[in-house]
């Protein structure tokens, strides 16, 4: 906890606004303005969905604006407690608790970033993505470049409607399967290319897993190009799994964002351990204050 002391906090969020889409999720912007000013891709909050609920929900950020002070949920209704944040209206006030965890960490040593977001795993990648284009957009008007030019490519997989209108890109991407052209407009907006896939034949997306899709593009690199690469990825273990065991395979850095059952999210009740090696041998970490984000070959 001494390492948290003074970096979480705890306010009344006001929401404003609740937009839903299809599969039952929502896209939740809470004015939050400490969390807003403090939180980093990867981190995210401990929400009270409902004042009859006692037990909080953990919900990764999906974009922070520090200077207007809000910040973005994406989740999916799944039991009472979300099923009751659903229903929360525009001027509604919840407990925030946040943010949590510790963040992705991009190297300038590696500035084509591979970013992997599948279902409820999308909005870390999202928020990653902005936080870079941000980076790259300060750097240019400066007038010169302080740091690297950040390359960040967005694959995201769901089987259920991506919660956004999708649209075919006009950003071309070298490596990307034939047909392969749906977008979320949002990072084309911020000239960050994305594409989709899923095994549900939605228009314009690869058929397939989204880490089938990331292994055709890797394979399209040169030994130059992949030297560049770090991998980030967020979502359902077996995803995860499958993104370390394409990191190992092109021998390039990953980061994954783990999933666990929490209580407290502050690291007290220690519900949400993890085996992960070290050094020093195999240790037991808790997701919620010492990951969610871990380096992949320490887990898998």
């Amino acid at each position: 906890m001494s390492s948290t002391r003074g970096t979480i906090f705890l306010e009344q969020g006001r929401v404003l606004s609740h937009l839903a889409y299809d599969g039952e999720q929502f896209v939740l912007r809470l004015a939050a303005p400490k969390c807003a000013a403090h939180a980093e891709p990867g981190s995210f909050v401990h929400l009270t969905c409902d004042p009859a609920i006692p037990m909080r929900r953990p919900l990764s950020i999906m974009r922070a604006h520090p200077a207007e002070g809000w910040i973005e949920l994406l989740y999916k209704v799944v039991g009472s407690g979300l099923q009751a944040l659903a229903a929360r209206k525009p001027g509604e006030e919840l407990s925030v608790l946040g943010p949590i965890g510790r963040p992705f960490v991009a190297h300038p040593e590696r500035p084509r970033t591979l970013l992997l977001g599948g279902g409820v795993g999308i909005p870390p990648m999202v928020f990653l993505a902005e936080r870079l284009s941000l980076r790259n957009r300060d750097a240019a008007s400066g007038g010169a470049q302080s740091g690297p030019v950040w390359k960040p490519l967005v694959l995201m997989g769901s089987e259920v409607p991506f919660p956004f209108r999708t649209r075919p890109s006009k950003i071309i991407l070298p490596g990307i399967p034939a047909g392969t052209l749906a977008c979320m407009p949002l990072l084309e907006e911020w000239g960050v290319p994305s594409r989709l896939a899923s095994c549900s034949d939605f228009p314009g997306c690869f058929a397939g897993f989204v880490t089938e899709l990331a292994d055709a593009w890797l394979a399209s690199l040169g030994d130059a190009e992949l030297a560049e690469v770090e991998i980030f990825s967020c979502g359902p273990t077996p995803m995860l799994k499958a993104s370390t065991a394409l990191a190992r395979r092109y021998g390039v850095p990953c980061q994954v964002s783990l999933e666990e059952f929490m209580a407290c999210a502050v690291g007290g009740c220690a519900g949400c351990t993890v085996q992960v090696r070290t050094p020093g041998g195999p240790a037991m970490k808790r997701v919620c204050v010492d990951g969610p984000v871990f380096d992949a070959y320490s887990v898998f």
